[in-house]
């Protein structure tokens, strides 16, 4: 399916993905009576965790997972789960049961990885299936921790996999994988700045088709990019609404 592309501010961007964000809740919960969404770190999170606080969804019946997780402690500037709590989890008062976390500070990864996968797969059942999976965009094309020319990009089996050589420090990580994209009902990329522009438009112009950003597109099933004009710079013609 072709995705969504949506060129705007920064301010602009947060206010669109409230709104779809707060209507894609009420409508899992009507039909499932749950949501379940997936967060990203990084300046995606930064720029729009903090309007979580005031969006009208209902948290108490919402699942809350993390695209990927550094490998360092919760207090660490680094942890995208510490990103979370501080800008809008503790604020927003979300019931520590609904948050199911990739624990990036434990020694043995493997099993980090392992434990989150059958809490995923307990909470979402066997294929598990976020209703919105959140992605934030690197300036070489990763998404999650999802890297060029990496083996975990064949992975097809693992909903969650660990890595120990990032090519992006630090070098140990938790991921969820392409399977875990696939299977989701809708996937949010999101990119902000002209240092990510290449890799935006090198995958929606598909003339880098081995790019993690490009292949996560190709694997969803519904997507939706929301890029401010720096990000926007590079998209082809056709695309880019000039």
């Amino acid at each position: 399916m072709k995705p969504e592309i949506l060129v705007g501010a920064p301010e602009e961007l947060a206010a669109a993905f409230v709104k779809r964000l707060e209507r894609e809740a009420a409508e899992a919960i009507a039909r499932r009576g749950r949501f379940a969404l997936a967060l990203t770190g990084g300046s995606s999170a930064t720029a729009l965790l903090p309007r979580f606080v005031s969006a009208r969804v209902d948290w108490l019946r919402t699942d809350l997972f993390w695209s990927d997780e550094r490998a360092v402690a919760i207090s660490d500037s680094a942890s995208n789960y510490g990103l979370a709590r501080r800008l809008w989890l503790d604020l927003a008062g979300v019931p520590a049961a609904n948050v199911h976390r990739l624990r990036g500070e434990m020694a043995d990864l493997g099993a980090a990885a392992d434990a989150a996968e059958r809490e995923m797969e307990e909470c979402l059942g066997e294929r598990p299936r976020l209703d919105v999976l959140w992605l934030g965009v690197g300036e070489d094309g990763h998404v999650a921790s999802l890297f060029p020319g990496h083996a975990l990009l064949a992975e097809r089996r693992r909903f969650v996999a660990a890595l120990t050589d990032s090519p992006k420090p630090p070098a140990g990580r938790l991921t969820l994988t392409l399977a875990t994209i696939a299977a989701a009902r809708q996937v949010v990329f999101m990119a902000l700045g002209a240092a990510k522009a290449a890799a935006v438009g090198a995958a929606l112009g598909g003339s880098n088709a081995s790019l993690p950003l490009a292949l996560a597109l190709g694997a969803a099933r519904q997507s939706w990019f929301l890029l401010d004009p720096g990000a926007a710079s590079e998209l082809p013609l056709e695309l880019s609404g000039r």
